[in-house]
């Protein structure tokens, strides 16, 4: 009797709640139409020599296995983890500093205006910020070559020396990024309880003070916030790299993503794609479970 009872405390209770399961309906097609379908369909055809048309073959692990042992995939792996790695500590850390910064500002005017100026480039696509930067650091005509040769320095054409490809774009990226994870602290420190500062105040703590012992420590939970969602993008960076890349620095910024946008949709590879694409999730999670054990992040 007892699995009957529970079942009809189940429907009770469902049928109390039934509103907001209707309201939780389309997120949750969505997920199962637009996350976990392609998961499972992708992992059906790493197995496979997909056809798109005629019948696909069976192959088990061969995907796998030829992904494994192709040279060209560890040299994007090798790329994107220094990509990702710069990405996922410089867009947690200089926002922080910059929220901060911000923070101390008291004219009002002039706070909202610097973070509109941060803000702003978050809200471009990558194709917009890709034309800005392309058109600033062109050396024919851009604004750094005119401003270079008025000091007298011969300018770079940087996009196509592979020097700077890595940094340039990790700091592109930091510059289109920072002033959404900005607002983030922001919002954090705008939730502070204002007597911990009147309390430091009392006791002669100074600005900097303020800022060590009380501000850093309370933005604490919002920095996990933003490293793991770091890490969950870091092996799956794409768009700016399909927006940027050239063929001259290709070897220093083609990453997994891209790997495997070439592999299937250009060379029609869809079965080792796919094997390449389920790896790339699998080391995701990995990676986010191990660093949400390092730094003891709980969703509760």
């Amino acid at each position: 009797m007892y699995p009957v009872q529970a079942l009809k405390h189940w429907y009770h209770q469902a049928r109390r709640a039934r509103l907001l399961y209707l309201l939780m309906l389309p997120s949750l097609l969505y997920f199962l139409v637009f996350s976990y379908f392609p998961i499972i369909n992708g992992t059906l055809i790493s197995f496979q020599n997909f056809r798109f048309v005629g019948k696909s073959q069976f192959v088990g692990l061969k995907n796998y296995a030829d992904a494994i042992a192709t040279p060209g995939l560890w040299n994007v792996l090798r790329n994107t983890l220094i990509l990702g790695l710069g990405n996922v500590v410089l867009t947690a850390f200089v926002p922080l500093l910059l929220a901060v910064l911000l923070n101390e500002i008291f004219l009002t005017a002039w706070k909202r205006f610097l973070q509109t100026v941060l803000y702003l480039p978050h809200l471009f696509s990558w194709v917009v910020v890709g034309g800005i930067w392309i058109f600033v650091l062109s050396p024919n005509n851009g604004f750094i070559t005119a401003f270079a040769s008025f000091l007298g320095v011969k300018s770079l054409a940087v996009f196509t020396e592979e020097a700077y490809a890595r940094p340039l774009f990790i700091g592109i990226n930091l510059w289109k990024q920072s002033g959404y994870v900005c607002i983030l602290y922001l919002a954090s420190i705008a939730g502070i309880n204002p007597e911990l500062y009147e309390a430091a105040m009392v006791d002669g703590a100074g600005a900097l003070t303020r800022v060590i012992y009380i501000t850093v420590p309370e933005l604490y939970g919002t920095l996990k916030v933003v490293l793991i969602l770091n890490i969950m993008g870091s092996l799956r960076i794409f768009d700016q790299v399909y927006v940027l890349r050239n063929e001259v620095i290709a070897s220093k910024v083609d990453v997994l993503m891209y790997y495997v946008y070439v592999k299937g949709l250009q060379q029609f590879k869809i079965g080792y794609a796919a094997a390449i694409s389920i790896l790339i999730f699998l080391a995701t999670l990995v990676l986010t479970m191990i660093f949400r054990r390092m730094i003891r992040y709980s969703m509760r």
